[in-house]
C-alpha cells in the first residue's frame, strides 16, 4: 500500500505515537461504524508490540477514545477513561496472539450484546497514524477508512463487479479503489469498494438489495 508524505511525517494527533495512539484511534473509531450501536461490552484484543506497549504509549486509551467517537487529535483522548466511566460504557483490554499474518500493530475489537451475540473488527495501524481494517467477523477485507466503503460477498461468478461499478459511474460516483478476497474452500468472493462521496439511499438500495450477495453492508468514515 503507497503512503503519502504526510502519512509518513505523521498527523496531527494527541501523542505520543503515531501508531500506537492515532492509528489505534482510528481503527476503534472505524470499528465502532461499522459494529451495532447497541453493544453491552468492548474488548480488544491485543497483539504484537500492541500488546506490550499498550499502556505505555497511550494505546488503551487511544482505543477507548475512539470507540467514544474522538478524534486522535481530541485532547479528551487523555481523558478516555473517565469518559467512558461516565457514559457508562464496559470495557476490557487482553493480549491476544492472532497469528503472524498480521502486523504486529494490530488489534480485534469484540463487541458484545445483550442477547449473547458479538462481532468483531480486527485492524492494524500500519505507520504514522495509517491503518487499515482486516477482517470483519471472518470476512477478510481490505480498506483504509478514508472513504465511503462498499463491503460485499458473494458466490464467485462473472460480472458482478462490472454491475456494481455500472451502478456507481451511472450515478455519478467515482471509484478510489476496489479489492477482492476469494476463500478458496467456499469460493465466496468479498469485494471491498471504496467510493469518493457517501452513496444515497437509493444507489445503496440498487446494489445492496441484488440477490447475488451473500452479505452486504455500507460504512461511512
Amino acid at each position: 500500500m503507497e503512503l503519502s508524505a504526510y502519512e509518513i511525517l505523521g498527523p496531527i494527533m494527541v501523542g505520543p505515537s503515531s501508531s500506537h495512539t492515532a492509528g489505534a484511534c482510528r481503527i476503534a473509531k472505524l470499528a465502532k461504524n461499522i459494529a451495532k450501536d447497541d453493544f453491552e461490552m468492548v474488548e480488544f484484543q491485543l497483539h504484537g508490540s500492541f500488546a506490550y506497549t499498550y499502556k505505555g504509549h497511550g494505546t488503551d486509551r487511544a482505543l477507548l477514545g475512539g470507540i467514544l467517537g474522538l478524534k486522535p487529535d481530541d485532547a479528551n483522548i487523555q481523558n478516555a477513561f473517565e469518559l467512558a466511566d461516565a457514559k457508562g460504557i464496559k470495557y476490557k483490554f487482553s493480549k491476544v496472539d492472532l497469528g503472524d499474518e498480521y502486523h504486529p500493530n494490530s488489534v480485534k475489537i469484540v463487541f458484545y450484546y445483550a442477547d449473547g451475540s458479538h462481532e468483531y473488527v480486527i485492524g492494524s495501524s500500519i505507520g504514522g497514524g495509517t491503518m487499515v481494517i482486516v477482517n470483519i467477523n471472518g470476512m477478510d477485507v481490505k480498506f483504509r477508512g478514508i472513504y465511503p466503503t462498499l463491503l460485499l460477498q458473494y458466490q464467485e461468478q462473472k460480472g458482478i463487479i462490472a454491475y456494481v461499478a455500472g451502478i456507481l459511474s451511472g450515478n455519478g460516483y467515482s471509484i478510489e479503489s476496489i479489492n477482492t478476497v476469494k476463500d478458496p474452500l467456499t469460493d465466496i468472493v468479498t469485494l471491498t469498494i471504496e467510493v469518493e462521496k457517501p452513496i444515497s439511499d437509493y444507489v445503496k438500495g440498487a446494489i445492496m438489495g441484488a440477490q447475488m450477495f451473500v452479505s452486504a453492508k455500507y460504512v461511512e468514515v
